[in-house]
């Protein structure tokens, strides 16, 4: 069994799978994008939804589930297919017998969200269904451990809060599963994992500048986490992973200014460029409006903290040489400076066939990309040694 990191063919959306070397296995999804034209027989979007069951287990009464998913922030490209295809409120209610056509849906045992990213985005645009709906099970699972004062939460229940609300009364009763900015997760769905350990980097709470807390709401105030993955026990730094959902150049500044000491706490192995490779991740100006648009030295400095041999992805449409942004071939160029080990969900295996999940096997020395032959031996050896998944 290996540690893997998937990176799944959504367009210009996040969807992403990590896998430790447990004895559980556990698994944590950061976003999700499941296109409901991957429905029709006739389109040719990417089923990620069956490439994604696929690589999860099911529990003792047959139900798929993740022991975590993370929402890095409520755009519809990074919670489309959140009510079609996992269960939202207590598992009492969950179905067993879904209506002909449909699969049993998945199971969350546990929530990471932050309340401050809700908050900033409501004030910029309308939210969609499947964020709202998040949200309300978001707000269940908080006011149940308020309820119970943490005892006796189960999965299904349990969310830890990721980043300081804009006052202390917003999260009163929940300082057991708040975590602020610097703070590091130990624990996975109740549990100390010994495989994984995670920086909380952001969002940054709120600022009390008026200036600086709209430049945070404009540039996406994602959930910023570094992930420390194990390939086994002798290497638990075997794979750091940086990522940050949309969060844009102001964030990404603010960061280089708080860590530029230490940047240990910006370091990577692999790096999931921000808002699917956008010029905007890097840069304050326009590139449809500025004759020259510069790159924002510290935003690339924060981004920069390549360990040597990192990987920098992007999880979008193939990068074409053109004005589009997203993805942006001037922003790739920048990140081809950082690390020429660049890849792309949209180019995987080719630009012009049915895309396929982009698969990082953690060996000891870091993340190996498919074709990789250590990735290629580990991957054999997880084949034979798991037995085919039912999913009802």
């Amino acid at each position: 069994m290996s540690a893997k990191v998937t990176f799944f063919p959504v367009a210009n959306g996040d969807m992403t799978l990590i896998i430790l070397n447990d004895t559980n296995e556990t698994s944590i999804l950061i976003d999700v994008n499941i296109r409901c034209a991957a429905d029709d027989p006739e389109d040719d979007t990417c089923d990620v939804a069956n490439q994604l069951r696929t690589r999860l287990k099911t529990d003792d009464k047959g139900r798929p589930y993740v022991d975590v998913f993370v929402l890095s922030h409520p755009d519809q490209d990074h919670c489309s297919g959140l009510q079609k295809h996992f269960h939202l409120g207590k598992l009492d209610d969950y179905k067993y017998e879904p209506p002909e056509g449909e699969e049993l849906k998945i199971v969350i045992r546990e929530i990471w969200s932050s309340p401050m990213v809700y908050r900033r985005a409501s004030t910029n645009h309308t939210l969609t269904d499947d964020a709202k709906a998040f949200n309300t099970e978001a707000k269940r699972r908080a006011n149940l451990y308020k309820e119970k004062v943490g005892v006796g939460i189960t999965d299904g229940d349990r969310i830890l809060i990721i980043g300081e609300d804009e006052s202390p009364d917003k999260t009163k009763g929940l300082e057991g599963i708040l975590y602020k900015q610097g703070d590091t997760i130990t624990r996975i769905n109740g549990t100390y994992n010994s495989m994984a350990s995670m920086r909380v980097l952001g969002p940054f709470p709120k600022d009390a500048d008026e200036e600086e807390e709209k430049s945070l709401q404009k540039n996406h105030s994602s959930v910023i986490i570094q992930y420390h993955i194990a390939s086994d026990a002798a290497h638990p730094d075997a794979c750091i992973f940086l990522t940050g959902g949309d969060a844009e150049v102001a964030i990404w500044k603010k960061l280089w200014s708080k860590y530029k000491n230490n940047t240990d706490d910006l370091k990577y192995d692999l790096l999931l460029a921000p808002h699917h490779c956008s010029w905007h991740a890097l840069s304050f100006d326009s590139r449809s409006k500025v004759a020259d648009p510069k790159v924002d030295a510290d935003a690339k400095s924060a981004l920069s903290q390549a360990n040597f041999g990192a990987y920098i992805m992007s999880s979008s449409k193939a990068i074409k040489d053109d004005d589009t942004d997203p993805p942006c071939h001037a922003a790739k160029k920048e990140y081809l400076t950082i690390s020429k080990n660049f890849k792309c969900t949209g180019e995987y295996p080719n630009t012009t066939t049915t895309h396929e999940p982009f698969e990082f096997i953690i060996a000891a020395d870091g993340p190996q990309p498919p074709g990789n032959k250590k990735a290629s031996v580990a991957a054999a050896a997880v084949s034979m040694a798991r037995e085919p998944l039912s999913h009802g």
